[in-house]
């Protein structure tokens, strides 16, 4: 999982999107030599040798009184609040400018490490400009070049070396979750009543939660830390800084959770807000429990729960998994069911299987459903181990990894889940080619 967020800041058109795009390796930010192009913050994750971080684009910092640029510095500002590390990148070609004093004059007051970076130095006839930027007064600048490739190994090197110890450890046989979902669906009133107190504002105003909460609590004597969190809203309609800040909170609390509790909203229905709000649970394999709050004022009919779960398994075939618990905030009710589901999932996130079961299963899938002929070959599982836990993580030894169909992982995935207790979690395929060890 990603350990640590890292900002891109600097004046405008100075290349910061580029280098955005570069280090997470694909054209996600828009590259324009139009200045302000970027408005809003952008967000990636990168691996590089074996560690992960998140990376922030932002837009251009300047004096001149253009369109948004007081929003632009907001965005900016909590960028460089909420980030680990500082990437300050300055135009090579241009040398030092008033606004590139603008944002050395915010870093100042920054106590946080900060990577300077002279971008555009693709030519040797610029590299005696990166000299100039001494000038600023915050030490060596590191000379890449954004467009052709150049020193981003050395960025990201630097990156890493800065990158904050994991001080997230879990406690021993602490549950910690997150309660996420769009605005307004009660995420504030659940974690009260899981509570059982007022430890969170509640409102029926959209967007009251502005920042991510945690605390710690027990119940029949397990230990429990719940991360209560801002309403995520479609990408589209994020305009407000601070709804900025509170969607990237969101995302660490996510960063930082076992299990991620999706709350909707059992009168509304689901939406499409709700499949994005989730979206980066499942890219952090981490467990989930679908959580339908205001239960109580749903009208309910023969099998109105049964059809409801239909329509959500209908919906998220992805999380057929997880289960669906269906409470009152409000009311209190049917909390106990919530309080199962954690610590069932739980238990199932860090559920291990001895590997002579596993291979039993794996052979006993393979004699009942033949694989298919895929990509110009039989798949031939020929070992299973089981390499770690949160989430369970098995790697396969194959004959050849490219004959796995999606199906067939698929099949696999339900003979497994048929057999062991992985409820409310995601299990991690790996596929490795046999060695000479391993024999057919």
């Amino acid at each position: 999982m990603p350990k640590g967020i890292v900002a891109i800041v600097g004046s405008p058109n100075v290349g910061k999107s580029t280098i955005f795009n570069r280090l997470i390796g694909e054209r996600h930010a828009i590259v324009d030599d139009e200045p302000g192009i970027t408005r809003d913050r952008l967000y990636g994750r990168v691996e590089w040798m074996g560690h992960q971080f998140s990376l922030i684009d932002t837009g251009g910092i300047e004096i001149v009184n253009r369109p948004f640029q007081e929003q632009i510095r907001m965005q900016a500002e909590i960028a460089i609040n909420e980030a680990d590390i500082i990437v300050f990148v300055v135009d090579g070609r241009l040398g030092i400018t008033t606004d590139d004093h603008v944002v050395t004059g915010m870093l100042r007051k920054v106590k946080k490490p900060i990577i300077f970076v002279v971008n555009k130095i693709d030519e040797g006839a610029h590299i005696a400009n990166a000299h100039e930027f001494y000038g600023l007064g915050l030490g060596e600048p590191l000379i890449v070049s954004g467009s052709h490739g150049i020193g981003i190994g050395d960025l990201l090197n630097e990156i890493i070396k800065n990158l904050p110890e994991d001080k997230d450890e879990l406690e021993e046989e602490q549950i910690t979750f997150c309660v996420v979902g769009r605005p307004n669906v009660g995420k504030s009133s659940l974690t009260n009543a899981i509570l059982n107190q007022d430890r969170v504002i509640v409102s029926d105003i959209s967007g009251t939660t502005r920042d991510s909460i945690d605390t710690p609590f027990k119940r029949n004597e397990q230990s429990y830390l719940v991360i209560d969190t801002a309403g995520l809203k479609k990408r589209g309609k994020i305009y407000e800084s601070i709804d900025k800040y509170s969607a990237i909170r969101a995302l660490k609390a996510i960063e930082r959770s076992e299990i991620v509790l999706l709350v909707l909203d059992g009168k509304q229905g689901i939406t499409e807000q709700d499949k994005h709000v989730i979206e980066y649970a499942t890219d952090l394999h981490k467990a989930i429990i679908i959580v339908v709050n205001k239960w109580d004022i749903v009208e309910k009919e023969t099998n109105t729960m049964a059809q409801f779960k239909k329509r959500i398994r209908d919906e998220y075939k992805f999380l057929d998994y997880a289960p669906v618990v269906f409470v009152s905030a409000l009311k209190k009710q049917r909390l106990d069911t919530l309080f199962d589901a954690l610590n069932l999932v739980h238990q199932a996130y860090y559920t291990r299987i001895k590997t002579s079961l596993l291979n039993e299963v794996m052979q006993d899938a393979q004699v009942m459903n033949q694989t298919p002929h895929f990509n110009g070959g039989r798949l031939k599982i020929l070992y299973a181990s089981q390499v770690s836990t949160a989430p369970p993580t098995i790697v396969l030894f194959v004959n050849d990894p490219q004959y796995m169909h999606f199906s067939y992982q698929r099949y696999i995935d339900n003979r497994l889940r048929e057999t062991f207790n992985f409820e409310g979690t995601p299990i991690r395929f790996i596929l490795k080619k046999r060695t000479s060890g391993l024999k057919e």
